[in-house]
């Protein structure tokens, strides 16, 4: 699967402009992650942004408008602090609303 490189760029300049060093990224599964130290933070996989969140945040993100848990091929995501927004919705387009603008 392709991810949307557009979203993938705009991720690197925010991690660039945010967080600097220790900032990393690798081809997983079809899809994009990008790693802060040694832990994935965030990634694109298809239209859909993925955002690492802690376990008691996860609920709070998944009421937000366009985030539902992450899956891939049917299965959820190991972890459920993976929750997914496609790119069009407002967090990911420039607009407010979602777990996090990019």
């Amino acid at each position: 699967m392709a991810y949307d490189e557009a979203l993938a760029e705009r991720i690197r300049g925010r991690l660039r402009d945010g967080v600097g060093v220790g900032v990393g990224e690798k081809k997983m599964f079809g899809g994009l992650v990008f790693f802060t130290d040694t832990t994935i933070t965030v990634g694109v996989y298809g239209d859909d942004l993925l955002v690492r969140i802690g376990p008691p945040d996860v609920d709070t993100a998944l009421v937000q408008p366009g985030v539902r848990r992450f899956t891939m091929s049917g299965r959820r995501a190991g972890s459920s602090s993976w929750p997914a927004t496609p790119s069009t919705t407002p967090c990911c387009s420039g607009g407010s609303g979602g777990p996090a603008p990019m």
